[in-house]
């Protein structure tokens, strides 16, 4: 008789592997009922699907699980067969053995077997998480589709009773502003290109459902419907992502100028049109949630390997390369690429979230701050009936410090949309903490210093102001009390 867990056994070790691995011999007789589904935790995140059949478990490797819905099939790639007593196996399989990693137990139960070919397996399942009816299809070689033939039911909108839901909020870890790592310390970081857009965590619910929220925890999913799509990308496995939305400019340039037209508006309408005119991406850098497990624990180069192993390269969403040292090449890469800089990331630090923390340093090519809008002075000439100048503060131990005027970087739109934001925030009298210089507060306008900005500047003078600053964009994703002088 053809001994089916020979190729099974020619690849394991008992002595090396805590898998089990029994001796030849008859295989056991079961009911041909039992499936199990394993998350493993290998070189590539994927899903092991086991169907118990004539004494073993026929297997296949589903690099983003079971779809959610018949209108997504999934590629199954057939693997050599498992003993039974693999149903119950979840554990750590050594680094350098076949298949080395973490192998979890994501769901199990019994199965219904409507047909079974060397070319079509139709089943039932009842499981946990797993429950409907199914089809793998031989396409060739050892490639197979995986294919939902029902439609899950409308109280499938809920988390299985096994199964975490997504957490509400993991805020976003900070980077403080500084300079590259000296050499003898430079291959104990990550490298990664600084995304000059519009920071956001990026929820995704085993039902598909997409949750994006901004960096001060407003829920921004409306505004940007390209990344709904996102939620179908790992076949129903919830997920908590963290990155950047970006766009480009007519150059084909990533730019936070270009990005402004898409972080107001709320309106479905007007986010279709601007949507056809100014698409974004999500530039996925971290993996904070998976199938239910927190990862913000992990050290950042395991989290990277499992965020890579995932494979989230879509049409409005990529995972861009990190590099393990050569920071200089990284920075000078950044600059030919006309990026604003990079973020150098210590490959043993964990996830700090809501913190700015020294493990994620921010370096630049060119300063800018983040400000808070006190006031304005109207324009003149051209700009007269408008806004000429905005009278820019940060917070300091007494209160809102003025750091100067910025006249520059205005768009027609932009001064429209400052001017329509402005006018509900009028008051009579300046929120900084000392007067200012006459000529700065001659004609002003204050306002409640609640819009935070963002500049782009030469220097710092001795008296503390922004030496010819230009206005780089509002920052709604952020708030005034958010706002730090950055050196």
């Amino acid at each position: 008789m053809v001994d089916k867990l020979a190729r099974y056994r020619s690849k394991r070790s008992p002595s090396r592997t805590p898998e089990p691995v029994p001796a030849p011999a008859p295989l056991p007789h079961g009911a041909d009922d039992t499936f199990v589904i394993q998350e493993h935790h290998a070189r590539r995140l994927h899903w092991d699907f086991r169907l118990e059949r004539d004494g073993v478990l026929v297997s296949w490797a589903l690099p983003k699980g079971l779809p959610a819905d018949p209108a997504t099939n999934h590629l199954a790639v057939h693997t050599e067969d498992h003993p039974l007593e693999y149903a119950s196996f979840a554990g750590e399989i050594p680094k350098g053995e076949y298949g080395g990693g973490r192998v979890e137990i994501w769901d199990r139960g019994t199965y219904e077997c409507e047909k079974w070919t060397d070319r079509e397996v139709k089943f039932v399942l009842h499981g946990g998480r797993a429950d409907g009816r199914y089809a793998l299809i031989h396409t060739h070689g050892k490639n197979w589709l995986i294919h939902r033939m029902d439609r899950p039911p409308a109280d499938n909108q809920k988390p299985a009773d096994n199964q975490k839901p997504v957490p509400e909020l993991i805020r976003p870890m900070l980077a403080t502003l500084g300079q590259l790592p000296p050499p003898a310390e430079d291959d104990e970081y990550g490298y990664e290109m600084k995304w000059d857009g519009l920071r956001a965590v990026v929820y995704m619910a085993g039902d598909g459902r997409v949750r994006v929220v901004s960096r001060n925890d407003r829920d921004a999913t409306v505004a940007y419907p390209e990344l709904c799509a996102l939620g179908t990308a790992l076949g129903g496995v919830p997920a908590v992502l963290d990155g950047e939305i970006v766009a480009c400019d007519p150059a084909g340039r990533i730019s936070f100028m270009a990005l402004q037209p898409r972080m107001h508006v709320r309106d479905r309408a007007q986010i279709e049109r601007l949507r056809e005119r100014t698409p974004v991406t999500y530039q996925i850098f971290d993996l904070l949630q998976l199938d239910g497990h927190p990862t913000i624990g992990l050290p950042y180069a395991q989290r990277r390997e499992l965020l890579e192993s995932l494979e989230l390269h879509g049409p409005r969403w990529d995972t861009p390369s990190y590099t393990r040292g050569g920071g200089a090449r990284a920075l000078a890469a950044s600059k030919e690429q006309a990026l604003e800089g990079i973020v150098a990331k210590r490959i043993e630090s964990t996830y700090e979230p809501g913190r700015r923390s020294g493990a994620w340093i921010k370096v630049k090519h060119t300063r800018t701050q983040e400000v808070i809008v006190g006031g304005w002075a109207p324009g003149k000439g051209r700009r007269a009936g408008t806004v000429g100048a905005l009278l820019l503060g940060i917070p300091g131990p007494d209160g809102l410090d003025y750091v100067g005027q910025v006249g520059t970087g205005f768009s027609r739109e932009t001064l429209d949309e400052l001017q329509r934001r402005l006018r509900p925030l009028d008051r009579r009298t300046p929120p900084f903490a000392r007067p200012l210089p006459t000529r700065d507060a001659k004609d002003a306008h204050w306002v409640t210093p609640k819009l935070v900005g963002e500049v782009e500047f030469g220097e710092w003078t001795r008296d503390g102001r922004l030496r010819q600053p230009s206005w780089r964009g509002l920052r709604p994703d952020k708030s005034p009390d958010e706002v730090v002088r950055e050196s």
